[in-house]
């Protein structure tokens, strides 16, 4: 067998794996989008329906990672090869996360209109948060299929803004039951949505800084701003 003909196999490898993360991503991205969805609208239908692709992304996962094991063993790729499986394995990994964190919301949305929400305190804001996350994972997930460094440092620069929108809203919801003792439990309720919804940004982020990684060579989590613009020179 030429030389020619293991590369071209090889090739389409990693091809094929690249497609079945890009299928993952789009898993998940609908089950941030009909988590956000289930949340706005209170709906349980909606939420019940993210709770069965669960099973899908945590199978994907499963078997995303036993190819990028055995196409490691069998091709030992070097330089940006291997990056590029390394890379894959932690967005694999952050998806399934992500993925995880929107079953999370769906189910304490169920929780929360099962125990009768309070429409006077701020769900819709929240929703908005949420929507934010789930635009930054289609970012992201963009970014990741172009191997677009510049996209992915603009990602890491916007989940800072979606902590800050987090921080707001817990400041908000600690003044309502500084005001109304009665809302505590369904505030705290929220504060557990809230941070679902911030840790699909962290991951969102953590993707990013994955493709940087693929394309540069470069690890940037933990870095500054300047320092990430460094590293990709």
């Amino acid at each position: 067998m030429t030389d020619k003909h293991l590369s071209s196999q090889f090739d389409a490898e990693l091809s094929n794996i690249s497609t079945r993360v890009l299928e993952m991503g789009g898993m998940v991205e609908s089950q941030l989008r009909q988590s956000v969805y289930a949340m706005h609208h209170l709906s349980i239908e909606t939420a019940d329906q993210v709770l069965e692709i669960e099973q899908s992304v945590n199978r994907l996962e499963v078997e995303i990672d036993h190819d990028i094991t055995s196409t490691m063993s069998r091709r030992q790729p070097t330089a940006r090869d291997l990056r590029l499986l390394v890379g894959v394995s932690r967005v694999i990994v952050n998806l399934e996360r992500a993925g995880d964190e929107a079953s999370r919301i769906a189910r304490m949305t169920k929780s929360f209109i099962e125990a009768g929400a309070p429409r006077a305190l701020p769900v819709n804001d929240l929703a908005e948060g949420a929507q934010h996350a789930a635009d930054l994972m289609h970012k992201t997930l963009d970014a990741f299929a172009r191997l677009d460094v510049q996209a992915s440092l603009a990602i890491i620069e916007e989940d800072e803004r979606l902590d800050a929108e987090y921080e707001g809203f817990v400041r908000k919801l600690i003044t309502y039951m500084m005001e109304d003792p009665r809302t505590i439990s369904t505030c705290l309720n929220l504060l557990f949505l809230a941070k679902a919804v911030e840790r699909v940004g962290d991951h969102a982020k953590n993707i990013a800084e994955a493709t940087i990684y693929v394309v540069k060579g470069a690890d940037v989590r933990h870095k500054t701003a300047a320092q990430r613009e460094s590293a990709v020179q």
